[in-house]
């Protein structure tokens, strides 16, 4: 039984139907990415399964539950956790504020070892600790706003455009990061990412998305060396060395 399961799914703003008929499967343990333009969907799916927007056709399964009509709170409270595109940390509070509320939903005997963990991952954020967090870099409110997911011990983690704006140096350490999660502590990850050589090298599975529809699928090496992917998505400057 996969972790997650959509089965054919629609969603609509308004009139404007953004998901059509989408299928995607996520297994326990993997680290699953989807790529696609802008405006291909990539987005509305990761919210549409944390239930705003809500699906108008199809239903989502999380470990054999229904959640395509549960509320927001109790998807959350089942384990899915997203760090939407833009971050959106609580820029007025401070970095151990921030880091404190993604643990309130967490079990409060494990807050010390999860803080320590963060700041194993991300240094920084410990001498920033005091900081406000509005005042971090890019690259650091985007280690903020992950440790802040993770506080609450997630079963599956969701991550939008974790690469957005950010230098290349730090877009390296996050994708190691989504590897060292994903291979040492056995974090299911939903990827939604557009620099695709990245999100696709570190990938078990992927999903390409085009104008609402799963456009191809495979593994992520199988879509790296896929011609249509690479004329797409990795020879446009995309492609990092």
């Amino acid at each position: 039984m996969p972790m997650l399961e959509l089965q054919g799914i629609h969603t609509y703003y308004g009139h404007v139907q953004a998901l059509k008929g989408v299928d995607v499967t996520v297994e326990q343990g993997e680290i699953v990415t989807l790529i696609g333009a802008n405006g291909a969907g990539k987005s509305t799916l990761l919210m549409t399964i944390c239930g705003n927007p809500r699906a108008t056709r199809g239903k989502i399964m999380f470990e054999g539950q229904d959640i395509t009509r549960a509320p927001i709170s109790t998807i959350v409270r089942q384990g899915v956790q997203q760090v939407p595109e833009g971050r959106r940390i609580f820029s007025r509070m401070t970095v151990l504020e921030n880091l404190q509320m993604g643990a309130t939903l967490g079990d409060p005997a494990h807050y010390k070892s999860d803080l320590d963990r963060m700041f194993g991952m991300f240094s920084i954020l410990e001498k920033r600790q005091t900081q406000r967090a509005g005042t971090l870099s890019g690259g650091e409110q985007q280690m903020l706003a992950i440790c802040r997911a993770l506080m609450s011990r997630p079963r599956l983690l969701m991550l939008d455009e974790p690469s957005l704006g950010l230098a290349p140096l730090i877009v390296k350490q996050i994708f190691k990061t989504i590897q060292d999660l994903n291979r040492e502590n056995g974090t299911t990850i939903l990827l939604v990412e557009q620099n695709a050589f990245h999100a696709l090298k570190v990938a078990h599975r992927a999903y390409v998305l085009q104008n609402g529809e799963i456009r191809l699928q495979g593994s992520g090496q199988e879509l790296l060396s896929n011609p249509e992917v690479r004329a797409l998505y990795l020879e446009g400057g995309h492609h990092a060395p």
